[in-house]
């Protein structure tokens, strides 16, 4: 016991020695005035106290966390369109310059080093650059051109369309993440290191100085919840409401040694400047001493920084530790209104390590904390310290903060790390949305798990709706299946296609899915790496993540089953700076950016002063120049092994589809249970990655790795509770799947096979099943591939089921009503394989850089093959129902497709073969019919009727597909026939239904006339409609028994029916059945042959005895007659004027409007002058924008003249751009429409979307138009106005529509917007309210880069009228002209994609200059913009009947309103008001429709001039004088000022002459002789110094040629070269005579027996000619036995009998050169022929002149090149096929000759014109040195029209205004439905492609006015000649089949004078109703010829021997000498030099 008294006097007694000391030391007893301190420290705690300082209390808990219940990392892949819309419209700054200033601004983004976008050709520097100045903008103020090199993407690609990505993290928390435990060491290198944490450079910034050792550094950091420990922080069994925000629970950093810092004090000062402290501005400055104080201290700030920094000079700091510890702050009050902030979790930064005091006194230092105001501390909650502001006691300030500077420093102090993170998380769902082109967005959302309430959106309280909306819900919604609700059957009946097991496993599932229920992840990864300047590498020796939902109940699920989940990854990543070795692999390999050259490699390889791989890793440089863009290049290599035992129990995946305007939606959500994966991945040797163009999805096929991965699915199904549902607006699908499987091989940058063997982990059924595998037929060693990736996809599906709900108009007269739907039901099984091979494209070789594709871009270098691949669908159960109508389909059915050949391009360009097989399994499908009303479902068996639909040849088959690059079909046999099946029902019967050719005909008549084949057909149609039935029966018999009637009556060609007799018969056998009525319906029509027209009164009284029905439809009888009448009579037809017209783009109301741009003339002439020069910036820019518009041949030149270096890099890209355009849009220009083009909607919407997109990038940010209202809405089209999820908004929508509530959930989801800001640009124009407003302005150019934004109101009306708008469309007016016509002729018009392909559309014209749209609209139905209003209403009709049933009410388009604003002042027709009942019904709505069309044609004038002035060369002006001979001149002026050059010309002409007139003489003096001797010329010396002479003047006629080469200009010239023509023309015919060529002596011998019975009297020119006979002088000849007769004989003869006119007969006949019968010397001539066949013709494989030209041929050697031609095909089309032609002469190397007949007279015509007016390549084929025009023959020419064109065409016109008035009367005893069917088709018909070719294209060429458009821009060469043979019928050389058309052309032209088709007036060489320079031209180059006795099928034999009649045998009319249609005309143009012979042999 120990008794001590304390110094106040109190004693205790303490027993207990250490309790002692204790006390003593707690109440100082040792000390001095103790009780003083004592009563202090009572003090002290008594206010604390007071001021309730819980310093010592417990922190209130962390709040608990609530997860969201679907959380997810989202991926945008958004169109360029979107993404930098975005960001260029932030963008205040507008990057132009001005072509007139000398100081030129350019776009910043642009470099000053002109870049190819090509890697052949190396840099050159625009300081040391001149440009070509050929064409200036000085002309046009308005014009200043922007360049904006990332305006497009590289290429144009629709497959792969380019795309920004962007990464969403709205939907993330850091409440996923439960727990993290981390433990990393870092070895810092040695030496110093400046950490920039004060951006100015100047002052001292803090340094790390490493020791030589290196520095160790430590770290330690552990996230948790509040209150639990290490253990239950990774206790996956924890609920996650049980568990707190994530925080960090503590930290720290060790640094072994201790880390030397300098400059700490002048950092410690400058600190606070980096964040702005709460107290310091919220609390301290409100005192105002404190203020003072602080500023007092600020203002000395530098001082006391000197003053510390002395002091730190004298003291070493070394830091040591650094220890974070989480403290809690309460609420204190911050902010200028008092308000408090929430308490706080922050942590506490403290700091231990020592100071050594002048060099050797260390003072240690442990824990010390600095005020927050120094040294902030940040949060301690992980919510917040990931955040932009982590900063608990502060505000970063990061504008004052050099993040990349102080990021890298820190990153170069690093040596060597390794790492080990222990992580506990719940793994969020991963969801991509990829938005295309089209506005179609496209979303895939996968996550771990079952959720089988995909169908249902994120976070909120689940609605209580019904999965199915009530019946109540819009019909036009996605959900109104209201099928599903009416009978609850319907959608439980698949029930019994799936496993009992699963139904019980799926039932148990629980509806509602919620991420807070799931058990979480374990993550375990152990890291390593290493760092330098030069690389980084990064070691995974172990990932690892474990899911065990063993360990506590998933009651997301609710499920038994617990799988256990892993993923097991290893691997290493490294990437450096390259080498040389490794640019050169990457120059190869498409990885670097253009323009490199081998020296530049190593430079760029060995450059001192390259950034670090940390600096070009996370800060690449934005730049687009080469140097710049080099410098971010990085070569990287992984390795990456995904371990065997990875394996996922279960993964829901979501798929979506939406539309913003589009009806419905698609959204199926399915579970994938079991995946396995496992495999290699790795990098390919040298790979090469440029920092500056990551984001883009297209550079994924850059970085394809080296990869073997395997991967399987053992169970695949649909959950009945997802709601899952598919709707394209028309069609509802709920899908059910069930016991899918799949296994997925991919492969690729690997020589040889993997040593490893891949494991299958499918189930023994799976194994066991056979399938037909693509891997099966594969050699293991090809499964793997060198280039590229290989993927195998094999997969099988135990049941699948739809179905499905579609929209049906009603149909009254077929049983249809409004309120049936059709319902379909689809169930099954399906497996197959599906593999392609994405690959490298071999790609040859190119004659231009320019054009070729650029295999350094990876969307012009790639290529997929997914030959092999094949499916397979073996159907359990399928129905459709309609009412009370139902099919139902065999059991057991089976049916696949296996491709055979399909390799496609990223173009979308390619081809695919596949094969197609069926088997119905003997059985038939089967119809079933009940009473209306009634459905077939519930009928009994008594109550229903049946019948099978397909006989048994159809019940199985196989056959080949083949797809074309543009959509179109084909069917062949396959390759696979077990045996050639032949019959009816063979691959022909397909293809003629699908792509009809020449044999299809006759193949469909067989199957008509199978009896077996037509009752089936009765039994089906009997079931739909019964009047339907007898209809067809009554037609079908009709057709069996004329049938029967011609093959009675020998009848198998026309030819046998066209005699009137032969006529009458058969129609009297037809109608009577005997020949009773023979002589009642001969008169009748003897009358129409003679062009008399139809006598209805006798037709009407013939059929009113004949015809049974005929008083049931006397009516419709009586209309039919009047029909016939209009079309077999004759009709007025508006008769042609001789008018002046020059072409339109030299007219003076639009030349001035393109005074801004160059012409194609100075557009060729600046693209060729300075070649060794790059082009001005101003021109390559305008030649980009005017692209469009140009041919193209034209951009094909463009791109070809220049090397790829000599444009500006946009521009470049931008023409390569339209270049692929154009060449798509060619290919689809003569390919679309019908049957045969199905599936092209869905290939051209891949391709219109990709193109109009394009267009559509600029439109947002644009000038707004002046002729246009139109506000730029940026990125309409897919652009969402939140970063919400497409699949949100599918779920979001669905469960607004069950609570009814879906009007408008299509435009106002989530969204503040007025509906009209989601308007699309056709749409908004069409919803202007005041159309008055489109007069604001009227401006037809606005400059695409205007430097100051102008309101429409502020510009003068002279700068608005100035110029013509260009636009800046992609698309050119023609380019979607073909494009909407294409999808109006469509056969799925109707369908949703054909649909949005033509929305896209209108949108692109609707966002144009409203001239723009009017040339759209002028190229539609006419083709070349020549004007055609024919086409153009069928097109417009169709247009105005646009489909839009799958657009939403609100995105619908008043098609009547949108015309309208594009055309001011007209007023679009509507049909409601022509039909019966409207207030226009008297009228027509087609001639409303017409005029409409008419005017719009006008309208347009100004862009066909403008389209004149870009793409054709106009030579000359109209008023230039118009070359001649010289002698003409020579004449014409004074011959005093004449040239001295026309001295020696004028000389040689007089020679000339002077030896035609001697020849002349001695030849006349020889002819005498011969009359007198009656012997042949070749006997008589003096003819044959007559010919001699005559050779001697064709030689100088060839002189004076050779002097003047349009000498032949001269009258002189032209009597001698004509006379020459027609001399030769009668020995053509002569020899062929006498050489017994063909059937030209029995067609002479037949012909003379004929004109001998038509005219008696002899002619004047055979009464001279003695015979050898007795008789004496005799006109007739016996041709069949010429030599019985004298030489002259026969020519006095032939020449009676071919040529037409009296007078020239005579001077034929008399003139030597005919009597003489001069031949050209022997040899061949140098020359080919062109042939443009008429207007009916095989083209390439025609017959016309075969054996003349054959003969030619073995001759001469003169070749033949046939131009492939279309028959009734327009000038263009024709045209554009004669260009093709001589491409092929032009390979020859020879010169030419264009032989053009009928129709191809104009076509011959047209395509010299588009050379001529063409690029310089174009015309050097017309001019060129060797091989170009050098004559002309045309035969029977149409070049001026026809009156058979007017009068046709006013017969169509009448009859389709009379067919329009006869469904008007038949509105009273039709449905609606009916009528708008029948309107509709033939809509369809008149806007069909055929009518479009062939009615509209070729027959316009018959008009005056085609003829008109074409002479009025024609240009021609004035030194070519042109011959001409015209004809004229007699009764005797009028073929019978042409007689009725040849009286029709009589009445309607009034005069008998032509040969059936044109008269002998119009077939001319020249025009005769045109008058402009270019017809003085041809006149001067006329050469003319005599007038022949003819028909217009004088070439023809062979080709029209199918319409021969008996009568036309008999006078031998077909059998009309050949040659001589093209020997005279070779032989005259070579007697006089234009055709030279091949040596000089004469």
């Amino acid at each position: 016991m120990v008794v001590w008294t304390s110094a106040s006097g109190i004693q205790l007694t303490i027993s207990n020695p250490s309790i002692n000391e204790i006390l003593r030391k707690i109440l100082l007893t040792d000390i001095e005035q103790a009780d003083f301190y004592l009563a202090v420290v009572l003090v002290a705690l008594i206010c604390l106290c007071f001021k309730q300082i819980h310093a010592f209390s417990r922190p209130p808990p962390v709040q608990r966390k609530v997860l969201p219940r679907r959380p997810a990392l989202q991926i945008l892949f958004k169109p360029d369109d979107v993404s930098t819309a975005q960001k260029q419209n932030d963008n205040a700054v507008n990057h132009e310059f001005d072509l007139n200033d000398e100081d030129m601004s350019i776009d910043p983004s642009i470099p000053n080093v002109i870049v190819s976008d090509h890697p052949l050709f190396d840099d050159i520097s625009a300081t040391n650059t001149t440009h070509s100045a050929s064409y200036t903008t000085e002309k046009s103020n308005a014009k200043k051109p922007i360049i904006r090199p990332h305006d497009l993407p590289d290429s144009f690609a629709p497959l792969l369309s380019s795309s920004q990505m962007e990464i969403l993290y709205e939907e993330l928390s850091t409440d996923l993440l439960h727990a993290v435990h981390i433990e990393g060491n870092i070895r810092l290198r040695q030496g110093n290191y400046d950490v920039p944490l004060d951006k100015d450079s100047s002052r001292p910034q803090l340094v790390l100085d490493i020791p030589k050792a290196g520095c160790k550094v430590t770290a330690v950091a552990a996230v948790g919840s509040d209150g639990f420990c290490s253990e239950d922080d990774f206790n996956p069994t924890k609920e996650t409401k049980d568990r707190s925000l994530p925080m960090v629970k503590h930290a720290g950093v060790t640094l072994d040694p201790p880390l030397h810092l300098r400059n700490v004090a002048p950092t410690l000062i400058h600190f606070p400047t980096l964040f702005e402290d709460n107290v310091v501005k919220y609390t301290l400055r409100r005192i105002q001493i404190v203020r003072y104080a602080l500023d007092m201290i600020k203002s000395i700030s530098s001082f006391i920084e000197k003053v510390l920094w002395i002091l730190e000079s004298k003291c070493q700091i070394h830091l040591g530790k650094v220890s974070v510890t989480p403290i809690y702050k309460g609420a204190e009050k911050v902010g200028d209104n008092g308000t408090y902030c929430e308490p706080q979790w922050r942590l506490n930064l403290a700091f231990s390590g020592h100071v050594i005091l002048f060099g050797y006194i260390p003072i240690p230092f442990v824990n010390i904390t600095l005020p927050s105001w120094i040294i902030p501390q940040p949060h301690a909650l992980l919510e917040y310290l990931v955040s932009s502001q982590p900063l608990a006691s502060a505000k970063m300030k990061h504008e004052e903060i050099a993040e990349e500077r102080i990021a890298l420093a820190v990153i170069n102090t690093v040596e060597t790390w390794d790492l080990k993170v222990k992580a506990l998380a719940t793994p969020p769902a991963l969801s991509v949305d990829l938005t295309m082109p089209g506005g179609i967005t496209i979303a895939v959302e996968a996550m771990h798990g079952t959720d089988v309430s995909g169908g249902r959106p994120r976070g909120g309280v689940e609605s209580g709706g019904h999965g199915i909306v009530e019946s109540h819900s819009n019909s036009d919604t996605l959900s109104s299946c209201t099928m599903f609700t009416e009978n609850d059957n319907n959608r439980s009946r698949f029930r019994r296609h799936r496993a009992e097991s699963v139904i019980n496993q799926a039932s148990s599932i629980s509806k509602i899915f919620n991420a807070n229920n799931l058990v979480p992840w374990k993550f375990n990864v152990t890291m390593n790496g290493k760092v330098d300047a030069n690389q980084i590498s990064i070691a995974c020796t172990n990932f690892s993540a474990v899911h065990d939902p063993s360990t506590r109940q998933d009651k997301s699920s609710g499920s038994s089953d617990h799988v256990a989940s892993r993923i097991s990854l290893s691997g290493n990543f490294a990437v450096c700076n390259p080498d040389a070795a490794a640019y050169e692999k990457a120059d190869l390999h498409a990885n670097l950016p253009r323009k490199v050259s081998t020296t530049q490699l190593h430079n760029l390889a060995l450059e001192a002063n390259r950034r670090s791989v940390a600096a070009t890793l996370l800060f690449p440089q934005k730049s687009s120049s080469t140097k710049r863009r080099h410098q971010n290049l990085l070569k990287y290599d992984y390795n990456l092994d995904i371990g065997e035992d990875t394996s996922l129990s279960s993964i829901s995946l979501s798929v979506g589809a939406t539309h913003p305007m589009l009806k419905g939606g698609t959204i199926i959500t399915t579970v994938l249970e079991s995946f396995y994966a496992h495999g290699i991945l790795s990098a390919r040797e040298n790979s090469i990655l440029e920092m500056s163009e990551l984001g883009r999805k297209r550079n994924i096929l850059r970085h394809l790795p080296a990869i073997d991965l395997t991967a399987g699915i053992r169970n695949v199904f649909i959950p009945e509770e997802s709601m899952s549902f598919s709707d394209d607006g028309q069609t509802r699908c709920l899908p059910e799947l069930l016991g899918g499987q799949m296994m997925l091989r991919v492969m690729g940058g690997f020589r040889s096979m993997s040593t490893s063997v891949p494991t299958d982990n499918r189930s023994d059924a799976s194994k066991n099943k056979k399938r037909f595998s693509l891997s099966d037929r594969i050699p293991s060693s090809d499964l793997y591939v060198e280039e590229g990736i290989r993927v195998i996809l094999d997969f099988g599906v135990g049941s699948l089921a739809l179905n499905n709900q579609t929209n049906v108009h009603e149909f009254p007269e077929l049983d249809i009503f409004d309120d049936q739907k059709f319902l379909s039901t689809l169930a099954g099984s399906i497996d197959g394989t599906v593999g392609f091979h994405l690959r490298p494209q071999k790609l040859g070789q190119s004659t231009s850089i320019a054009l070729s594709k650029n295999i350094f871009n990876p969307l012009e270098a790639y290529e997929i093959d997914f030959s092999g691949s094949n499916v397979g669908i073996k159907i359990s159960e399928a129905t459709a129902t309609l009412g009370h109508r139902r099919v139902i389909i065999p059991s057991e059915t089976t049916c696949g497709i296996h491709i055979v050949k399909s390799i496609v391009d990223m173009a979308f360009d390619g081809t695919t073969e596949c094969e197609f097989n069926w088997d119905f399994q003997g059985s038939s499908p089967i119809l079933q019919s009940t009473s209306v009303g009634s459905s077939p479902e519930e009928a009994i068996h008594e109550e229903k009727e049946q019948v099978n639909l397909l006989i048994y040849s159809l019940r199985q088959g196989r056959f080949n597909l083949n797809v074309s690059s543009v959509g179109g079909l084909t069917i062949t046999q396959a390759a696979t026939t077990r045996e050639n099946k032949e019959g009816l029902y063979d691959w022909k019967f397909f293809n003629a239904i699908v792509s009809p050719d020449d044999e299809s005909a006759g193949h469909i008549f067989k199957v008509l006339h199978d009896q077996r084949t037509m009752n089936k057909l009765f039994q089906v149609l009997r079931m739909v409609n019964k009047d339907l039935e007898k209809l067809a029966r009554y037609l079908l018999k009709q057709i069996w028994r004329a049938k029967e009637i011609f093959d009675s009556e020998g009848v198998s060609d026309p030819g046998h029916a066209i005699p009137g007799h032969k006529m009458a018969r058969l129609l009297s056998l037809f109608l009577s059945g005997d020949a009773s009525q023979l002589d009642e319906i001969l008169p009748i029509v003897i009358r129409v042959v003679k062009g008399e027209g139809l006598d209805v009164m006798k037709s009407k009284e013939l059929l009113r005895k004949n015809l049974s029905i005929y008083e049931d439809y006397a009516p419709e009888i009586d209309r039919a007659t009047r029909w016939a009448e209009v079309m077999l009579g004759s009709i007025e037809a508006p008769k042609p004027l001789v008018e002046k017209l020059y072409p339109l783009s030299l007219d003076p109301r639009f030349k001035d409007l393109f005074a801004d741009f160059p012409s194609a003339k100075e557009l060729y002439r600046t693209l060729l002058d300075k070649r060794h020069l790059p082009l001005e910036p101003a021109f390559s820019a305008m030649v980009s924008t005017l692209a469009p518009y140009m041919s193209f041949p034209q951009v094909e030149f463009t791109l070809q003249s220049r090397p790829p270096k000599d444009w500006q890099p946009g521009d470049l890209r931008r023409l390569r751009y339209v270049f692929a355009v154009k060449k798509k849009v060619l290919e689809i220009s003569e390919s679309y429409g019908g049957l045969s083009f199905m599936p092209q909607s869905f290939f051209v919407s891949v391709f219109v979307g990709e193109a109009t997109r394009a267009s559509l990038r600029a439109w947002g940010r644009r000038n707004i138009h002046a002729d246009s209202l139109l506000e730029p809405s940026p990125s309409w089209q897919t652009e969402k106005m939140s970063n919400e999820s497409a699949l949100y908004s599918l779920r979001k929508r669905r469960e607004m529509s069950s609570n009814n509530n879906l009007q408008m959930s299509a435009l106002q989801e989530d969204s503040e917007l007025e509906p009209g800001d989601f308007l699309s640009p056709a749409g908004r124009i069409a919803s202007m309210a005041d159309m008055r407003l489109q007069n604001a302005g009227n401006r037809i150019f606005r400059s695409s880069t205007s430097t100051s934004q102008i309101s429409v109101s502020k510009r003068s009306q002279k700068e608005l009228q100035d110029s013509f708008d260009v636009g800046d469309s992609l698309l050119g007016p023609e380019d979607i002209a073909i494009l909407i016509q294409a999808g109006l002729t469509s056969s799925m018009r109707g369908s949703t994609v054909v649909q949005l392909n033509q929305r896209m559309l209108l949108d692109l014209m609707a966002s144009q200059p409203r001239q723009f749209a009017v040339a759209v609209l002028c190229e539609i139905g006419s083709p070349g913009g020549q004007g055609n209003p024919r086409g153009l209403t069928s097109a417009l009709m169709a247009l105005l009947d646009l489909d839009q049933s799958s657009f939403t009410e609100f995105h619908c388009l008043d098609m009547h309103q949108l015309l309208e604003s594009w055309l001011p002042g007209l007023r679009i027709p509507k049909r409601e008001d022509y039909l019966a009942g409207g207030r226009w019904a008297s009228r027509s709505y087609y001639d409303a429709i017409y005029n409409v069309a008419e005017s719009m044609l006008e309208e347009g004038k100004v862009y066909t001039a403008f389209k004149g002035y870009i793409q054709r060369v106009r030579h000359h002006n109209e008023d230039d004088v118009v070359p001649t001979a010289k002698e003409i001149e020579l004449q014409a002026c004074d011959s005093s000022s004449a040239p001295n050059n026309f001295s020696h010309l004028v000389k040689t002409i007089d020679l000339a002459k002077i030896a035609i007139a001697e020849a002349d003489e001695t030849g006349h003096s020889a002819w005498h002789v011969i009359q007198m001797t009656g012997k042949s010329a070749k006997d008589i010396d003096e003819c044959q110094h007559a010919v001699e002479m005559y050779n001697s003047a064709f030689k100088i006629c060839r002189e004076v040629l050779k002097l003047d080469e349009l000498a032949f200009h001269s009258d002189w010239f032209k009597s001698f070269y004509r006379r020459n023509y027609d001399a030769l023309m009668v020995k053509s015919v002569y020899d062929n005579v006498i050489n017994d060529t063909d059937e030209v002596r029995e067609w002479l011998w037949r012909l003379n027996k004929a004109t001998s019975a038509h005219n008696p009297a002899s002619t004047p020119g055979s009464e001279s000619i003695e015979d050898d006979g007795d008789d004496g002088w005799n006109f007739y000849i016996d041709f069949k036995n010429p030599q019985n007769h004298s030489e002259q004989a026969i020519l006095s003869a032939i020449i009676n009998l071919i040529f037409y006119d009296e007078a020239e007969k005579t001077v034929i006949s008399n003139d030597p050169l005919v009597r003489l019968l001069i031949s050209n010397p022997d040899g061949n001539y140098d020359f080919s022929i062109v042939t443009a066949m008429g207007v009916v013709t095989d083209g390439k494989n025609g017959l016309e002149l075969e054996s003349a030209l054959q003969r030619l041929k073995e001759k001469r050697n003169v070749s033949t090149i046939r131009a492939d031609t279309g028959t009734a095909r327009s000038l263009e089309f024709n045209a554009t096929q004669i260009l093709d032609a001589i491409d092929e002469v032009y390979q020859l190397d020879k010169p030419y000759g264009l032989l053009g007949y009928s129709q191809g007279s104009p076509n011959a015509l047209m395509a010299e014109s588009l050379l001529l007016s063409g690029s310089p390549a174009q015309q050097g084929k017309l001019t060129g040195h060797r091989s170009h025009l050098v004559c002309r023959q045309l035969l029977f020419s149409a070049a001026n029209g026809s009156m058979h064109g007017p009068a046709t065409e006013a017969k169509s016109h009448r009859l389709i205004v009379m067919c329009e008035s006869f469904f008007k009367y038949q509105q009273g005893y039709c449905s609606r439905a009916f009528i708008s069917t029948v309107l509709n088709t033939l809509t369809g018909l008149l806007d069909s492609a055929p009518f479009q070719k062939f009615v509209a294209g070729g027959g316009g060429t018959f008009l005056h006015k085609g003829s008109r458009a074409f002479w009025r821009e024609a240009q021609h060469l004035s030194s070519v000649p042109t011959c001409v043979l015209r004809g004229v019928l007699e009764e005797h050389t009028t073929p019978e089949s042409l007689e009725m058309i040849s009286n029709l052309l009589t009445k309607a032209a009034g005069s008998n004078q032509h040969d059936s088709q044109v008269h002998v007036y119009e077939a001319v060489g020249r025009p005769i109703y045109t008058k402009n320079r270019n017809a003085i031209v041809l006149q001067n180059c006329e050469m003319g010829g005599a007038v022949q006795k003819t028909h217009h099928w004088s070439p023809l034999n062979e080709e029209v021997k199918f319409v021969s009649t008996q009568k036309d045998d008999e006078l031998g009319i077909f059998l009309c000498a050949k040659d001589r249609h093209v020997f005279p005309w070779v032989d005259v143009n070579a007697r006089f030099g234009f055709i030279e012979f091949e040596s000089n042999e004469d």
